[in-house]
């Protein structure tokens, strides 16, 4: 990979308000090491294939950032090769501001939130939107089978660089698919003792 996230994001003004508030050191010293991400690895892949959701930032014509929810199924934002990530765009409430803002400005940032284990990943990139027949066959690549929803346009990233963020302040939350499958084994116990419970009322003396 050809950038590291700092060298991306850390403008000079960043930089001084890092040494005001005494963290440049220590991201001075990250840079100075040369370390760099090759690609997209293992973890990153893995990271993404659990994500059901992401956000989405652009910039307009106007200089005004926007940042969007984007959902679908587990994994819809997929892993296309190292540097090249993608997810099919479905129908929505019609606006197109973030469509139309790439199509500006092709620059985007993502961030993707792990609630339950507390994690974040952030990935910077260029988008090319791709709609009509030169979509086709991105559609089928990035299809899910058990989503009804169907694609109207398919976006391709481009990842420049990407950062794992700190855990502090991510409330852990969890979806209902989650919690039901956490509780099952309390519920299958319950039924066991349940089931145990009314044998023993049945065989008790004088029933």
């Amino acid at each position: 990979m050809a950038y590291t996230f700092g060298s991306l994001v850390f403008t000079p003004v960043i930089k001084a308000l890092q040494e005001r508030y005494g963290s440049r050191r220590q991201y001075a010293k990250r840079e100075a090491s040369g370390f760099s991400q090759d690609g997209i690895g293992s973890a990153e892949t893995q990271f993404l294939a659990e994500c059901d959701s992401f956000y989405m930032a652009s910039v307009g014509a106007t200089g005004w950032p926007y940042v969007q929810h984007r959902g679908g199924p587990k994994g819809f934002l997929k892993v296309i090769d190292d540097h090249t990530i993608a997810f099919a765009d479905f129908p929505g409430n019609k606006q197109f501001v973030s469509a139309g803002n790439l199509m500006t400005d092709d620059r985007v940032a993502l961030i993707l939130v792990d609630y339950p284990r507390q994690a974040r990943l952030k990935i910077l990139g260029h988008v090319k939107i791709l709609e009509g027949a030169e979509a086709k066959e991105w559609v089928v690549k990035l299809r899910d089978k058990e989503y009804e929803a169907g694609a109207e346009r398919v976006f391709v990233i481009h990842v420049e660089a990407f950062d794992w963020n700190c855990q502090q302040y991510i409330t852990p939350r969890f979806t209902e698919e989650q919690i039901r499958n956490a509780l099952a084994p309390v519920e299958k116990r319950m039924q066991a003792l349940e089931q145990e419970n009314e044998e023993l009322h049945r065989s008790a003396p004088g029933k």
